[in-house]
């Protein structure tokens, strides 16, 4: 096993405790420190490994996605005892297996449907579509199951887990390489498997997906038409800033580089573009010596494992809370438990902050947004804590 310093985000995560993988542990390193008066206010404690945070249009509950396959619900500022939904009974958690994902359909006030992203009993993975329940809106049918994709898995880690619905309407989903080590069968640069990508399908209304016509590879007999994006390693966590359009995607590296890709709405929010892994990690040639990293989309940021070793995407910030940081994309570091934040202008990353005042004390598993646009930050302790300012 590798040492902690250089495991992935999810095999750090789910395996080692917080304390092995350095968490909390402020690098030296990195951006000045951010001069906005912010802080953490707690939301709920005691959760069973938090991975995921998101809320329905218009909604003011929060649903939180527990590794173990519960979905839980705070209302009204409390936990509420029951959860929304329960997949214990088929979700695997070993490695980096788990509940990992869930999004809201846009329509969901009128449509009562959502999405989950799981491993298996058998650790593949499974995207499924369910519904909330007719007579209780805190709790969703489990016998709705409608199957939407099923992607085998090689090995435990490197599943990914983001999905979520742009604002063209459409399903986004985020998968791995497979795991392993350094991606020996090269699945980041092939585009005849669904590893190593982001996907984009029509979940439309009904419990199947289409592709969308204008989808990358549609018409190639050599590509599955489902790939929107790939040369991904592990994009634990991805987002599309509502504003804009731009898709931020931040890819756990390997042994050296972690990065943060971002593909403008301009310049086709990641259609059919190769990010690189695993020819290069981050901006710098890795399975291939002596290649042109110019020849893929290379990162607007990365940072070295001399800062950290894994990390954990967030949002762009677009809630009202705090003005002074509109339009700043927020990322962490599960590792060293550090948070920070840049702003995108003309293609590059400005405004580098690092805030001590966010760095909630554990390893930070994912960020999470509700439906007025207000950011969290979650631990795999099991607290979760809105971002205010002060």
């Amino acid at each position: 096993m590798r040492s902690a310093r250089t495991l992935p985000l999810a095999l750090c995560l789910l395996v080692i405790p917080a304390f092995a993988c350095g968490a909390g542990d402020d690098s030296p390193l990195g951006p000045p420190e951010g001069t906005v008066p912010v802080g953490l206010e707690p939301v709920a404690s005691g959760l069973s490994f938090p991975l995921y945070l998101t809320a329905p249009a218009g909604d003011t509950r929060l649903f939180i996605a527990e590794k173990g396959g519960a979905i839980r619900i705070v209302k009204d500022g409390a936990l509420l005892p029951a959860p929304f939904l329960s997949l214990a009974d088929r979700v695997s958690t070993g490695g980096e297996q788990g509940l990992l994902g869930l999004a809201f359909d846009p329509a969901y006030a009128t449509s009562g449907r959502f999405v989950v992203h799981y491993t298996d009993a058998s650790g593949n993975t499974v995207v499924s579509m369910f519904r909330v329940s007719a007579g209780d809106p805190d709790q969703a049918d489990p016998a709705s199951e409608a199957v939407l994709l099923t992607v085998e898995q090689p090995f435990a880690n490197h599943n990914g887990g983001q999905i979520l619905f742009g604002p063209d309407g459409m399903l986004y989903i985020g998968l791995g390489d497979g795991g392993s080590e350094g991606d020996p069968d090269g699945r980041g640069q092939s585009v005849t498997d669904l590893l190593g990508d982001i996907l984009r399908v029509d979940v439309g209304s009904g419990a199947a997906y289409t592709v969308p016509p204008d989808n990358p590879f549609v018409g190639r007999t050599d590509a599955r038409p489902e790939i929107w994006s790939y040369g991904l390693r592990n994009p634990w966590r991805f987002t599309v800033d509502p504003a804009t359009g731009d898709l931020y995607i931040a890819d756990v590296g390997q042994n050296a580089w972690e990065e943060v890709d971002v593909v403008t709405s301009a310049g086709g929010a990641g259609r059919g573009v190769d990010f690189g892994w695993s020819v290069t990690e981050g901006s710098h040639c890795y399975a291939t010596p002596g290649c042109d990293p110019s020849a893929f989309t290379l990162p607007v940021l990365e940072y070295s494992h001399d800062e950290g070793c894994s990390i954990t995407g967030g949002f762009v910030y677009r809630g009202a809370a705090i003005p002074a940081l509109q339009g700043h994309y927020f990322y962490a570091d599960y590792c060293r438990g550090w948070v920070r934040s840049f702003r995108l202008q003309d293609g590059q990353a400005v405004e580098r902050q690092q805030w001590s005042a966010l760095a909630p004390g554990g390893a930070i598993t994912s960020f999470g947004q509700d439906a007025a646009g207000e950011l969290y930050i979650l631990t795999a302790e099991g607290l979760v804590s809105r971002i205010v300012p002060r």
